[in-house]
């Protein structure tokens, strides 16, 4: 009780002492999402459906193309279309910020011991903590709605980019790194140039499980207001409507695999027959 009565204070003083910052943060959150689901909201469904086969095509081979196809077509006609492109657009916003900050982390954890040191911890603890308590600070610093979602999404969805980038690289060859040091490399040119290219597999690893991870909390965050499919398995629930529920519960599961085939496979060159 001793250490929660402090937490509330902390939080309490934050909100009373950065509520500018807060609400800075929120305007700008929701102006990236409230554009982002503009722009798939907006788009025909039959676009949508071609781009994401086309790019499935490309990335992930035939069979997840054909996958693809038919899972968006399905949810199409099941009526959860417009639900599903605000989930997406919910996690393509969460999922950019969370790489955004998640990659430089990783960069830096693996450069310096003292980072690694302290940034370790954190993550265990991130990933470690239910994914509901995200929620409790997330509508105490911006109350209900779709923008304390996508902030419980960033921090939940964070820590696996993050170590999955700071371990790809430091699993690059040492011998390498010397000689590229050896023909006079800056530290910029060694990241840039050897580092990064050659861990770029894992950091991808850690792209799709950030992805993924967003995508479950985005279901959790209806809970508190945050629109798309997790609202209408929520009513399902809620209702004891089980069609209702089972129908969004596909469409997530549908949209779920349908992300992760397509990025298990951008590092591939080429396709996957």
């Amino acid at each position: 009780m001793i250490i929660g009565q402090y937490i509330e204070d902390g939080v309490n003083w934050l909100t009373d002492n950065f509520s500018g910052m807060f609400d800075a943060i929120n305007t700008g959150m929701s102006s990236l999402i409230q554009v982002i689901e503009s722009v798939w909201i907006g788009l025909p469904f039959y676009v949508t459906i071609a781009l994401f086969t086309g790019l499935a095509l490309w990335k992930a081979g035939r069979k997840n193309a054909i996958l693809t196809l038919v899972g968006l077509v399905f949810i199409y006609f099941t009526g959860f279309w417009e639900e599903t492109m605000q989930t997406f657009s919910l996690v393509l916003a969460s999922a950019i910020i969370a790489l955004a900050i998640g990659i430089p982390l990783g960069i830096w954890s693996a450069k310096n011991k003292t980072a690694n040191s302290i940034i370790r911890p954190i993550l265990d603890f991130m990933q470690t903590m239910p994914a509901f308590v995200y929620l409790i600070p997330a509508v105490l610093f911006f109350g209900l709605g779709t923008v304390p979602g996508a902030f419980a999404t960033i921090i939940f969805a964070m820590p696996p980019v993050v170590r999955l980038t700071s371990l790809g690289i430091q699993q690059v060859p040492e011998d390498i790194v010397e000689a590229t040091k050896a023909f006079g490399a800056t530290p910029r040119q060694l990241l840039v140039k050897v580092q990064l290219p050659l861990a770029m597999p894992t950091i991808l690893a850690g792209v799709n499980q950030t992805i993924m991870m967003s995508l479950s909390m985005v279901v959790i965050a209806s809970m508190i207001g945050a629109k798309g499919l997790g609202e209408i398995v929520l009513q399902g629930i809620s209702q004891l409507r089980i069609g209702l529920g089972f129908e969004s519960g596909l469409a997530v599961v549908l949209l779920a695999i349908i992300l992760d085939r397509i990025t298990q496979n951008l590092g591939n060159k080429q396709k996957n027959e």
